[in-house]
């Protein structure tokens, strides 16, 4: 409340009316606020290190006093943030945020909180809330890793499931399918699922 007082008790202490229609006052509280014929607003902190621009289709764009830049787009309902250190990050209404980096990197975190990693040299890596993780090459192999241990490998090659127990099961691009089982037994069927080997 003591704040609320505060604001009310600012009074212009000059007005100065540009012939562009543009009008600027000085506020005791040493902000000066620029109004445009536009309908757009600057205000400038008393310190000068800190701007807020309010424009007439409803978008904020705030420069705090470290130099990031604070972008409101109305429509869309989304913030673009960018640090001085080259980071910028979008947060959008769904709760969805994304962060790009310098290196080219790109982070995604969903409302559902999986991550996506996408990486400047092509890998991009998923994890997901139940702790399984996508990893996928520039060269289009996958690898996922569940969380029960098991993994899983997808290659033009074939597509292979490693299990905790140490049973691997391989399904070739021809059809031809092997499972290696823990205790050494070898089991190979054929592209049209006759057993060819099992030993």
């Amino acid at each position: 409340l003591h704040q609320e007082r505060r604001k009310h008790e600012v009074e212009v202490q000059e007005k100065i009316e540009y012939h562009d229609g543009k009008v600027e006052e000085v506020l005791s509280d040493g902000r000066r606020i620029l109004t445009y014929c536009d309908g757009t607003k600057k205000e400038i902190s008393a310190d000068k290190r800190m701007t807020t621009i309010s424009f007439s289709n409803g978008d904020v764009k705030k420069i705090m006093p470290d130099q990031s830049v604070i972008y409101y787009y109305a429509d869309a309902q989304t913030t673009h943030t960018a640090y001085p250190d080259g980071l910028e990050v979008l947060q959008f209404p769904n709760n969805q945020i994304e962060k790009h980096y310098p290196d080219g990197t790109q982070e995604i975190v969903f409302p559902d909180h999986t991550v996506k990693c996408l990486y400047s040299d092509g890998l991009k890596e998923t994890f997901f809330p139940d702790g399984t993780v996508v990893k996928v090459e520039k060269n289009g192999d996958k690898i996922v890793v569940f969380s029960d241990g098991q993994r899983e490998i997808h290659t033009a090659q074939f597509r292979r499931r490693e299990y905790p127990d140490g049973t691997v099961k391989t399904v070739f691009c021809n059809g031809r399918q092997e499972t290696k089982y823990s205790t050494g037994r070898v089991q190979i069927k054929d592209e049209e699922g006759n057993l060819i080997l099992d030993k």
